[in-house]
């Protein structure tokens, strides 16, 4: 994958070019852009589709501690970079996080939204401990110890060798620059501010798609999302899916994306 230069930091990406509009793609924590190869697939022929690696993910690698505020400008600055003026940003999960950030720092950027089982707010009280202590043993044991538990919350049942393989290599046990990858990213996910208040700041079109299943962000959670945004929204519950709704169930999700952007053109 390609690089860019944006924020003092060097981006991974793929883009796969054309004169069509463009989508820009970013995934979830402990994913990659490879998360969405589906829907790349689904949306080359039409459409402009970018993904990329976030600060701590894939190819890109942190310079230091971040928050998805950095994230959104990451993005904006990619289309720069890409010379892009306007796109729709979609993401899974933290994706979302940093996508709706984006439509709040530069909403004259954003054409619209794809919200996959992402939402607005914290953490759950509830679910913080666990989180921390999966992220401790994680640090204390490498991720074979926990990895089927990481990947039972976000894939759902299943066995994701190539997920386990690409975490090993990535944020080996012992390796400090490594683990300063793993923690800084998870710090930012659990840290994160409560932009619930905000929403109404976003005025552009929107589509949210959640896993009628999903483990770490309940449906409610999209639904209370749903309800701040200022923009005309569909709603979707994807039957049966998980967290990571898109790689696990790709063609209902896939053509509920393409309906809405479809409708964008229309």
């Amino acid at each position: 994958m390609p690089t860019a230069a944006v924020n003092g930091i060097q981006v991974s990406y793929a883009d796969s070019g054309g004169d069509g509009p463009a989508v820009v793609l970013s995934h979830g924590y402990l994913m990659d852009a490879s998360m969405f190869d589906a829907q790349v697939a689904a949306l080359g022929p039409a459409y402009r589709v970018i993904t990329w690696d976030q600060r701590g993910h894939g190819g890109t690698r942190a310079p230091g501690p971040f928050g998805y505020w950095d994230s959104a400008r990451d993005v904006l600055a990619l289309l720069d970079h890409l010379d892009i003026g306007q796109a729709v940003l979609g993401g899974m999960s933290q994706g979302g996080f940093l996508s709706l950030r984006a439509a709040m720092l530069a909403p004259q950027r954003v054409r619209g939204l794809v919200l996959i089982d992402s939402q607005a707010g914290t953490e759950e009280e509830a679910s913080r401990p666990g989180y921390e202590q999966l992220h401790q043993a994680w640090l204390d044991h490498g991720p074979g110890a926990v990895q089927e538990i990481v990947a039972a919350i976000i894939l759902g049942p299943g066995q994701w060798d190539d997920w386990y393989a690409k975490w090993a290599a990535q944020y080996a046990q012992g390796e400090p620059d490594d683990v300063s990858q793993l923690t800084w990213a998870f710090r930012c996910l659990m840290d994160r501010d409560d932009i619930t208040g905000r929403l109404g700041e976003v005025t552009c079109p929107a589509l949210i798609i959640h896993g009628s299943e999903d483990a770490a962000i309940r449906p409610a959670r999209a639904g209370q999302m749903r309800d701040g945004l200022a923009g005309p929204t569909t709603f979707t519950l994807i039957d049966g899916a998980p967290h990571a709704a898109n790689v696990t169930h790709p063609d209902a999700v896939n053509t509920e994306i393409v309906n809405f952007l479809d409708g964008l053109d229309g």
